[in-house]
């Protein structure tokens, strides 16, 4: 039987625990609530409403009642679950679960998971299955950051076996999922037809497996340290550019772990080892002048210029674009884009805001001729994919005062100057985390 915690957790800390009304979850609720320190600390429980089950609200009625009877506060939140998202459902379930934890989770606050030892197994062998290297062999890590505060397994050392026997001494009761007998789900497939098989042979298999997880979770983080020093050897002012010769002078597998924790820091969707591939084989050895480049669900890499550039896919702005715009309010661009004057109500004048046509000319400060608009981003190395994204600020008389905030005409610059002003240009909308699954 569980008596108590691992005393992992900060204290003080406010906890916030992901109540799914399952075992798990309801074991966990019940053991923090019987810890008055952690009530002291701001003890409270969300439970995330998917509506995908027909009895869904009986569900959040019953963690209500629990919740209740512990005197815990909860907070149910409905979710609504991207069904075309091309994810799968259970994908797709997941992203708007932990999107509602982030949204719910405040500043250092704490979120606490149920997941025990065989979920470790479990995620272990579904990273093998998927020939994950040692961060993916990790699986499931007790402690990292989450959103604004951060994510505690305090379980992930606990079989299974002993949460279901604390709930039957405490005469808890819990909900049962239908959908964990699904075992067209590779994870249910594991737990009820895999891992069984495992444990008849070898009835340790579980605590083996999470012992492996843990293992190469040390050795990952010993890899770490020196991935984070490559990473930055070969970065440049923009955190999105890598440089291609420091790279190259890298390692292979080390080139790898970086083009990884590269792209895991821009918060793009994991790599995949396809990816590495392509990248190694097409755009590292592309010529400099080339704009090779890898896509992969929603993000690309592309090679220009001696430099990899990676962010998500942004479409060109459509070329009838044409907004009227006098600058006391950010002015939305298609794709999410913003752009908007600080430091000064209003523009001089109403101004149009418009896509590039090509021709455009531009008188710079300091300069009493005009320059070719196109000519100038080239001197200032601007990427073609940013290009078709530059928003063109014009005035009443269709003269040019800049490209997004990027170039400014002579005459604009002085305006500003003198305002102690600037054009903001934001391009895209913010960037979406790819956490590891709740």
């Amino acid at each position: 039987m569980l008596s108590d915690l691992p005393p992992d957790a900060p204290s003080p800390a406010p906890l916030l625990v992901a109540y799914s009304g399952g075992l798990d979850s309801t074991v966990l609720l019940h053991l923090l609530a019987g810890e008055p320190r952690r009530r002291s600390d701001g003890l409270r429980a969300i439970h995330v409403h998917h509506g995908l089950h027909p009895d869904a609200d009986d569900w959040a009625r019953h963690c209500r009642r629990f919740c209740d009877a512990l005197a815990v506060p909860l907070t149910v939140v409905r979710v609504e679950v991207a069904r075309d998202a091309g994810l799968g459902l259970e994908a797709a379930a997941r992203h708007a679960r932990h999107a509602a934890f982030e949204a719910a989770l405040g500043t250092d606050e704490v979120l606490v998971t149920g997941h025990h030892r065989d979920d470790q197994a479990e995620t272990f062998l579904l990273r093998a299955l998927r020939a994950s290297g040692t961060d993916g062999l990790a699986a499931m890590r007790a402690w990292r950051r989450c959103g604004r505060g951060w994510l505690w397994r305090p379980l992930l050392e606990t079989p299974r076996a002993a949460l279901l026997g604390h709930a039957r001494t405490h005469a808890l009761r819990w909900i049962e999922d239908p959908s964990n007998a699904d075992t067209s789900l590779d994870r249910n497939f594991l737990r009820r037809r895999v891992l069984p098989a495992l444990r008849e042979r070898w009835p340790h298999a579980d605590a083996a497996l999470a012992r492996s997880a843990a293992l190469s979770a040390e050795s990952a983080t010993l890899l770490e340290r020196d991935d984070a020093q490559a990473l930055a050897g070969a970065g440049t002012a923009d955190p999105h550019c890598l440089g291609v010769a420091a790279l190259l002078a890298l390692p292979t597998a080390r080139r790898h772990r970086v083009l990884r924790r590269w792209t895991a820091a821009l918060s793009l969707p994991p790599l995949p080892a396809s990816g590495i591939a392509r990248i190694d084989g097409e755009l590292l050895a592309a010529s400099s002048d080339t704009q090779a480049g890898f896509r992969w669900a929603g993000a690309r890499i592309r090679r220009w210029r001696g430099l990899l550039h990676a962010d998500r896919e942004r479409s060109a702005l459509p070329d009838d674009l044409d907004l009227g715009w006098d600058g006391r309010r950010p002015l939305t661009l298609p794709g999410g884009g913003t752009l908007c004057l600080e430091g000064t109500e209003a523009l001089p004048a109403p101004c149009r805001v418009r896509a590039r046509r090509g021709g455009e000319r531009i008188v710079l400060p300091g300069r009493g001729h005009h320059h070719a608009l196109k000519q100038v981003l080239q001197d200032l190395e601007v990427p073609p994919w940013v290009r078709e994204r530059l928003p063109l600020l014009e005035d009443g008389s269709n003269q040019l005062l800049a490209a997004g905030d990027l170039v400014y005409s002579a005459a604009f610059d002085d305006w500003l100057r003198a305002r102690q002003a600037r054009l903001v240009w934001h391009d895209g909308p913010p960037a979406r985390e790819s956490p590891e699954p709740l």
